[in-house]
């Protein structure tokens, strides 16, 4: 096993997060390849770890906290990390690590750039980005969006570092009258939320004239600070549940219920 630094070699299995076999990743669009060329000259890191036939198995995406989803000042922010887990694929790589040795790399390389500290998400629940692995490796929770929401934690490196907070939501989509809008809010950092947006533009536009679909690029950093929402679907003022991304047919579902149908 050996980490490396991602390469274009590697570019496109890193844009369908290591799931190429997955077609539900054909659903995603380019959003990722065009978020990743636009942002590996504002100070994206990639590693990827390789097993003994130079595949990819696991992955971690960090940038300059300035970039991401909280407030703070030299610091890095990490977008995810994941190790490849389905037995489909290059199999189940989980529980050997790779994690750890990912996230040893990012901190090391982040120091390099002068960070002060390393910032993750995490969530309660037992999946996937959990907040509990990341505490396991030194880091501490700072800010929690919500009750049951997703903690924001960190690992300072100086003692001079300051602590980072989450960038909350500031506003979201209202109800208008005919036609009605549904909202796809897109980063394109994750290919999961380039799912959901694409499967609520395909699902609005079976509609005709009665529904609208409006995209909302938080990409840019002044439209993200506005709203406070990196990826989103609101089918009127309504959101729809994200994680995982929600079927096309839910999302009809939930746009006749808005038409009153």
């Amino acid at each position: 096993m050996k980490i490396i630094d991602l390469n274009e070699q590697y570019a496109g299995t890193y844009c369908h997060c290591l799931e190429d076999w997955n077609d539900e990743m054909k659903e995603a669009g380019t959003h990722k390849e065009c978020w990743y060329r636009a942002m590996k000259d504002k100070g994206l890191g990639v590693k990827l770890a390789l097993n003994e036939k130079e595949e990819a198995v696991g992955m971690i995406q960090y940038i300059p906290v300035e970039y991401s989803y909280a407030e703070g000042k030299d610091l890095h922010a990490i977008l995810c990390t994941w190790v490849h887990g389905y037995k489909k694929g290059v199999g189940n790589y989980q529980k050997k690590g790779i994690g750890k040795s990912l996230l040893l790399a990012a901190e090391e390389d982040a120091r390099t750039k002068g960070a002060k500290g390393m910032v993750a998400w995490g969530l309660s629940i037992p999946v996937w980005m959990k907040a509990s692995w990341y505490r396991k490796q030194g880091y501490r929770e700072v800010d929690r969006n919500g009750f049951l929401g997703p903690a924001l934690v960190w690992k300072p490196f100086t003692g001079d570092a300051s602590p980072p907070k989450w960038i909350r939501k500031r506003k979201r989509p209202e109800r208008s009258k005919a036609p009605l809008v549904v909202t796809g809010f897109i980063n394109g950092w994750c290919p999961a939320g380039n799912i959901a947006f694409e499967r609520a533009r395909r699902a609005a536009a079976g509609f005709g004239e009665r529904v609208s679909f409006r995209e909302v690029r938080t990409s840019d950093r002044a439209v993200f600070l506005e709203w406070g929402i990196s990826d989103a679907v609101f089918i009127g003022d309504r959101q729809v549940g994200m994680g995982p991304p929600p079927g096309i047919e839910k999302i009809r579902k939930t746009i006749r219920k808005q038409l009153g149908n």
